[in-house]
């Protein structure tokens, strides 16, 4: 089997578990591939992982069987960039803090490899969000939690204008907005008063930041709309995100959010 390895830097607390993951894969006889970014941490920690290939980012990965990710939520979005289209298994080993995503405890390593030796998981497909703007974010424009869009520093609120399937919806006079899908819905969606939507519902989430009118509330629409935007404002700068990703554009861009074709795989151990 093979296995790609993506990480983040990690304290010395969290170095036998590391240690482990490549002991067990070892053990196993698995192929192992690490990225570039994990192997420069590995290094620096003084960390001999042997004769292991590496790979950059924007490589093709479509001949892994799974990635395994060692860190908390966030590595397991940056390793999705990674994996992409190809839809190779995501399996997250918590060494973070935030374990929504990444389930697995780090004192489980060995017994969830052996479940994937033994095939004793299921998929858990999860529904991605598309941005359809060219030239952002290098071609990675796809999210597994959400799109926003927000002031870029800290003067007076903005104005988006939302129009869903070309009809307009509503001018938000806020900090900004969320899209959320399901998955993203437990993160800045909840954080900002929007709901708890489960996995497999269907359903995009927008939600205000912050906004002026307090009879402004979240709204959940179908996942199979085409979500489009303009903004507002003093500033004619203002950031945009996909999960953890930013960029700035200005007042002129044309934002436009649908469904991505291809989802995230994430392994659910049984």
């Amino acid at each position: 089997m093979k296995f790609g390895i993506h990480g983040k830097e990690f304290d010395k607390e969290t170095i036998p578990y590391i240690k482990e993951v490549f002991r067990e894969l070892g053990k196993r006889k698995a192929e192992v591939v690490v990225s570039e970014a994990f192997e420069d941490h590995l290094k620096q920690n003084r960390i001999d992982i042997g004769d292991i290939s590496t790979y950059a980012e924007g490589d093709n990965l479509d001949y892994l069987d799974f990635m395994l990710t060692l860190g908390g939520d966030g590595t397991l979005l940056e390793a999705l960039t990674h994996v992409g289209k190809t839809e190779v298994p995501l399996l997250g080993i918590n060494t973070g803090r935030l374990g929504f995503l990444a389930t697995t405890a780090k004192q489980d390593i060995s017994n969830a490899i052996d479940c994937l030796f033994a095939s004793n998981y299921d998929f858990d497909r999860r529904t991605l969000i598309q941005l359809k703007s060219d030239g952002l974010f290098d071609g990675l424009n796809f999210a597994l939690n959400d799109f926003t869009i927000l002031k870029k520093d800290t003067s007076s609120m903005i104005v988006v204008h939302a129009y869903i399937n070309g009809e307009f919806l509503n001018s938000y006079w806020a900090d900004g907005i969320i899209v959320s899908t399901p998955t993203g819905s437990t993160g800045y969606n909840i954080s900002c008063g929007g709901p708890l939507v489960l996995p497999q519902s269907n359903n995009f989430i927008i939600t205000p930041v912050s906004p002026h009118n307090l009879t402004v509330r979240p709204i959940v629409v179908p996942d199979d709309s085409e979500l489009s935007f303009t903004i507002e404002g003093r500033s004619k700068n203002f950031l945009i995100s996909l999960d953890s990703r930013f960029e700035v554009v200005d007042d002129s861009v044309r934002l436009k959010v649908v469904k991505e074709d291809f989802k995230a795989k994430l392994v659910k151990l049984k």
